[in-house]
Order: structure tokens, then sequence, then C-alpha cells
């Protein structure tokens, strides 16, 4: 009641000054208004922190849009924290699941001015990067996530192509986890990779030799064959003017009136049928010779074909015992349906930056109640264990409880069993309503988007150009496929939800060894 009191005197007292002292009062309780608005803008103190341990390799980066922090977490816990700056209104940060695919020390943005983006991690092609920038305390990038310079710079080196970097609209932590359908590696499996896959290389270059050896054959006997055609239709002509040639003499005999005139006719005609016999045995020889070639381009064809076959399920068996030496990645998507798989190749993608992801398995999923939500859960193998692997989940949708999201889903056997008995710390599974986004392409980990978030800094940016890579011995003799992205279609409004495209392969992969 004292302060009312006071208030209203307040009041009366700058009413008796008149509109002056009335002006000066609105302006006070103006600015007193507006000082938290202000106070909240300002920017906070940066607080990095380093866990008080000997850390590890780095797994994982989560990216917290509400608090706007980022930690990286080893086998054992978080590593290393600091404040960052995300996307302003309008240019959001896109919350979702994605990976480290290209690192540039020195980097210089081609979308703006030139800007210096220094210790810059690329996670999506169209220009969504980790880098060091200024703090100023709140979300104000223009979709990247920002980092402290001195942080990025010591954080540079730690990081790897591949890392896992998920961006979460709220706080979020790695959490202890375990269930039945998580990958149970064998020892004896994954101490049998290297001498398997050294065993199996060797055995997919001689089929690539003994293919390429059968395509070089094939390509000589059709060389070969190819000139009979022409030959042919050269000694039928031949014949024909002989055979017309003896029709002629026949009727010139048949016509002579006197013994001068049969006589030459008779002449002419032997002659005429000499040549006409000379020009039938050239052609029936010619002939005869000829099937024999045909007879080899068909042959040489076929087996051309046998041999590029079992080059073909060599390679794939070697390149999947190579293969079992790299952490696994598996996405199962409610939306498509689909369960994909990927490994990182190490190998540099022909058209120039980051490495080549392979794509080998996509397969239908069933997933139960379908029409259900299911959330976004990242199942991260952390470390080995005695039995096994020791896993974590991070959730960053919770449409499902994590477990439940696992339960619900039927996993087909046979491709567990083709990954499962080798998998490695760092594999992970991620359950997601999303399908994967149009940026998931050959030199990506999975990328994929919260739709029901927004993603201003994500959709406003020029999307990647659709790729065609060369398939089999389109380079190095190695690892390809003909790979061409679907096309991009821009949202409408960066808050709804998203209406642009997804990833689609536009045909099946076909892959070489590498």
């Amino acid at each position: 009641m004292k302060n009312r009191s006071m208030t209203a005197q307040s009041v009366r007292a700058v009413g008796r000054r008149g509109p002056a002292g009335i002006m000066a009062l609105v302006a006070v309780a103006s600015l007193a208004a507006a000082a938290p608005a202000v106070a909240a803008k300002q920017p906070r103190q940066v607080a990095e922190a380093v866990a008080q341990r000997v850390a590890g390799e780095p797994i994982m980066a989560i990216v917290s849009i509400k608090s706007q922090q980022v930690t990286f977490y080893d086998a054992d816990g978080w590593i290393l924290r600091a404040p960052v700056s995300t996307g302003t209104t309008g240019r959001e940060t896109p919350a979702g699941v994605f990976a480290v695919i290209e690192k540039d020390r020195e980097h210089r943005s081609t979308m703006y001015d030139d800007a210096w983006m220094p210790h810059m991690q690329r996670i999506t092609w169209n220009g969504i990067a980790l880098h060091g920038g200024p703090l100023p305390g709140y979300a104000a990038s223009h979709g990247c996530v920002r980092m402290p310079f001195g942080f990025a710079e010591n954080l540079f080196d730690k990081t790897y192509i591949g890392m896992r970097v998920i961006i979460s609209p709220h706080d979020t932590v790695p959490t202890e986890f375990s269930h039945p359908s998580l990958f149970v590696p064998k020892p004896e499996a994954i101490a049998a990779v290297p001498g398997r896959a050294d065993k199996l290389s060797i055995e997919a270059e001689e089929a690539t030799r003994v293919a390429d050896e059968a395509k070089k054959a094939a390509a000589t006997a059709a060389k070969e064959a190819a000139s009979l055609p022409a030959a042919l239709r050269k000694l039928e002509q031949q014949k024909a003017r002989a055979d017309a040639e003896l029709a002629f003499a026949d009727k010139t005999l048949a016509n002579a009136r006197n013994d001068q005139a049969r006589a030459k006719a008779e002449e002419l005609k032997q002659k005429a049928a000499a040549k006409a016999a000379d020009a039938a045995t050239q052609l029936e020889a010619a002939r005869a010779a000829a099937q024999p070639k045909r007879d080899a381009v068909a042959a040489t064809k076929e087996a051309a074909k046998a041999a590029a076959a079992r080059k073909t399920e060599a390679v794939k068996v070697a390149t999947d015992a190579k293969l079992a030496g790299e952490p696994v990645s598996v996405y199962i998507s409610r939306a498509t349906q689909k369960l994909y798989v990927r490994r990182n190749t190490h190998k540099p993608a022909p058209d120039g930056g980051g490495e080549v992801f392979d794509t080998s398995i996509e397969v239908p999923v069933t997933i139960r109640n379908p029409e259900q939500p299911i959330g976004t859960h990242i199942f991260t193998a952390m470390a080995k264990t005695g039995t096994g692997l020791r896993w974590s989940v991070v959730t960053i949708e919770n449409g499902d409880e994590a477990r439940n999201a696992l339960d619900r889903i039927a996993i087909p056997q046979d491709v567990w069993d083709r990954i499962g008995p080798t998998a490695l710390p760092r594999s992970s599974i991620i359950i997601s309503d999303e399908p994967l986004s149009s940026e998931t392409n050959y030199r990506t980990e999975f990328v994929a988007v919260l739709s029901n978030e927004p993603q201003g800094g994500f959709i406003t940016r020029k999307p990647t150009a659709p790729a065609m890579i060369a398939s089999d011995d389109g380079w190095d003799n190695g690892f390809g496929f003909f790979y061409q992205r679907d096309p991009y279609v821009q949202q409408v409004n960066p808050r709804r939800r998203s209406q642009y495209q997804y990833y689609q392969p536009a045909q099946p992969f076909q892959r070489g060894f590498w």
C-alpha cells in the first residue's frame, strides 16, 4: 500500500508540473519496460568448459538451440562445451540429424560475400556448418552454428569426417540404453575382418582382371566380325553379276542365227559359267568362314557377361568385407517405411569435396502402427564391453518413447546378420518419423531435419546441385555408382511443416570395387 501511495503522489506531482512532467514520466516508464528486453539481447559472458579428465575421441556433438550451447561427447561423457550462436528468426538453424562431411581450416563463404568462417566443419552441402564466429549472446547467424573462435580452433583437429552432429530444439543428453534389437558384435567376426577383406580383395582383383580380358576378347571378336556383312555383300553382288552374265550368254546362244554366232555365244557362255561358279564358290567359302566368327562373337559376349557378373559379386563381397571394418550407420524412416545403411569408404569424392559414403543397402522395413508418431531417436554405440557394445540414446523429438520405438520395428534379420556381427563403437541406429532430406547424397552421412521445427536457414540456401557419378569403371577402377538427386523444391513457409522433396535414389545403386 505504501508503494501505491508513493506512486500516486508521484503522478499527482508530475501532473502539477503540466504536460512536460507527464511526458517525462512516460519516457521513464517506457525505458523501464524496455530494460528487460534490452538486457535479454545483451551478449552473455562466453563460458567454455573442458571436462577434468583425459578426453577420448569425440563421438558426437549436440547443439541445443534452446540453450545456445554445443557439447561434445566421447565414450565416457561430455568433454567440451561452449556457447554458440545459431540462426536468427527467418534463417533458423534446422533441428535434426547430421554429420561432419567436410572440414576447411580457412573457409571463405561463397554465399555471403567471401565472409570468413574459420575452422569450418560442414554438415550439409547447401551451406550449414559449424565454424568460429562472433557470439553476441543470442541466435544471430544465417543458419550456421557459430562457436567461439578459440574453441573452434582447438576442436578442429579432434573431429573427423562422419562424426555425428545432432541439432536439438531443446536440451538433451546421451542416456545409457540397452535393447535386444541393438547390434551385438562377435569378437571372432571382428578379428577375421582384416584377413577376410584382404583375401576377398585379391579375389575381386582377379575377377576384375578376368572380366577386363573377357571384355577385350569380346570387343576383338566383334571388331573382326564387323567387316563380315560388307564382305559378304560384295561377294553376293559379284555372284549376282556373274549369274546375270551367264543368263545373258544363254540368251545370246539361243538367239544365234548361224554357226559362227553360235560358236561365239558358246564361248561367251563358258566364260560366264566359270565366272559364276567361281563367284558361288567364293561366296560359300566366305559364308562358311563367317559362321565361326559369328559364333565367337556370341560366345565371347556371353563369357564377358558371365565374367562381369562374377566380378560384380566378388566386388560386392569384397566391399562388404572391407566396410565391415568401419562403424555402420542405420536410418529407419517411418515416413518411407525403409531402412538405409551407410558407411564411410574414406575415398575422396571424384568431383571434389568430402568423401564418398557407401549406400548399398536400402530395404523395406515393417513398423507396427505406422500411422502413429515414433519420434526421432539416435542410438549410438559408445564403447566396447565384455559382452558387446555399450549404447546410449539421444531423443530430439519424443513421438514415442525410445524403447517403444525400437519395439515397434521389425528389422530384417538378413540385414542385421550382414552388419551386426562386426559392428564397432561409433556405430549408430537412427529411428525417425522423418524421411531423409534431399540434401542426403553420396557425399553425406544421413541428413534428416525435423519438419515441425523452423528451418529458415536451411531452405533459403541454394540446394546442392544434382550429382551424377559414373558406375563401375567410372573412376579409380573402384567404388562408384550412378546417382542423381531428385529436384529440390523450396518450402513456402519456413515455420510450417516441410514441403520440399526428400531423398529418393533415381535408380538402384550399382557398386564397384574400391
